[in-house]
């Protein structure tokens, strides 16, 4: 099972850099850089939350379940 974080995808619709959703979010853009590169382990909800109101989607936009 695996997990795919698709923020950089949502981020390029949305005209946005990673700084500026980190700026939104209240998170550090390394931490955004994080998520976006597939690395994080686990995500708050309350930091999902956050993304999902700064780049205005839903969870499954940036999340994605994928065989391996």
């Amino acid at each position: 099972m695996a997990i795919r974080v698709n923020l950089d995808v949502m981020l390029a619709k949305r005209h946005m850099s990673v700084n500026e959703l980190a700026e939104r979010v209240g998170i550090t853009a390394a931490n955004v850089s994080v998520l976006k590169n597939g690395r994080a382990k686990a995500i708050r909800f309350t930091t999902l939350d956050g993304i999902c109101q700064a780049l205005d989607c839903q969870p499954g936009d940036v999340l994605e379940w994928a065989e391996r």
